[in-house]
């Protein structure tokens, strides 16, 4: 389930102090929900220049400016899920603690992965 956090920007926007005054918490986000399936899903913006579609696209409306194009990917594994960011331009966060580089996380049933200015991911099992 994805969702704007008004916990997580306000937190975000602490840390980085006025750079990102001007970047609004949206007025409305409704939830989204997406099935997880297959051996990966990527998470990100779709930019058709860029032949990327990922498969969790939180282009919006609103777009979140702090998710990048490929910000992280969710891989199948043996016992579930686990989350790798590759690299992405802000971070990701598991649970309030930021994730490592290109290392992937377990996740587990409940897990919160937090991104972008406002973006909060929940991982439900079943």
């Amino acid at each position: 389930m994805v969702a704007a956090d008004r916990v997580y920007y306000d937190l975000m926007q602490a840390a980085s102090g006025g750079d990102s005054v001007e970047i609004p918490f949206p007025s409305y986000c409704p939830e989204r929900r997406f099935q997880l399936a297959g051996a990966e899903m990527r998470i990100g913006r779709r930019s058709p220049s860029r032949g990327l579609e990922p498969e969790i696209d939180l282009t919006g409306p609103p777009t979140d400016p702090g998710i990048s194009r490929l910000h992280a990917v969710l891989i199948a594994t043996t016992d579930g899920w686990a989350i790798l960011d590759p690299g992405s331009a802000n971070g990701t966060q598991v649970n309030g603690t930021d994730m490592p580089t290109n290392q992937q996380i377990p996740l587990r049933d409940g897990d919160r992965i937090s991104l972008g200015a406002w973006t909060t991911i929940t991982v439900h099992s079943g």
